[in-house]
């Protein structure tokens, strides 16, 4: 591992683009071009939100990020302990979504697949979920 970087917030709307930022700027370091920066602001943003909305449904908690640098790659989980998935391959179909009275586009899991190279979701009902992504620069 070359480097490493772990944030811990507050479960709220308003640290949303924290995060994004946060892992932007820690990314940085491998001189990324715009749209890998783009891409990686996009699926941390689409994930912090998951966890905001379904994770805690709005209830205050704390979602962790742990972001790797290794080699010309960066590592990003994003952890909530939360309600959990009972279904992730159902969470997981394109339009999906468990909160159609919000208006949820049900897309979350696919952009954050599509936009990274390596994507996986672990996750415990009652007890939270696991987002894991990969990107590599090049």
């Amino acid at each position: 591992m070359d480097n490493v970087m772990k944030l811990e917030f507050s479960s709220k709307s308003c640290n949303e683009s924290f995060a994004r930022i946060t892992v932007s700027a820690f990314v940085a370091q491998l001189n990324p071009t715009i749209d890998q920066v783009a891409d990686i602001k996009t699926a941390v943003s689409e994930a912090v939100t998951n966890c905001i909305i379904h994770g805690y449904e709005n209830k205050e908690g704390v979602i962790t990020i742990i972001s790797k640098i290794i080699d010309k790659s960066i590592e990003i989980e994003i952890i909530d302990k939360g309600k959990g998935i009972e279904n992730i391959e159902l969470a997981k179909q394109a339009l999906y979504t468990s909160k159609p009275e919000l208006e949820r586009s049900g897309m979350g899991f696919t952009i954050m697949e599509s936009f990274m190279d390596e994507f996986s979701v672990e996750s415990t009902p009652l007890l939270g979920t696991k987002v894991f992504m990969k990107k590599y620069i090049s």
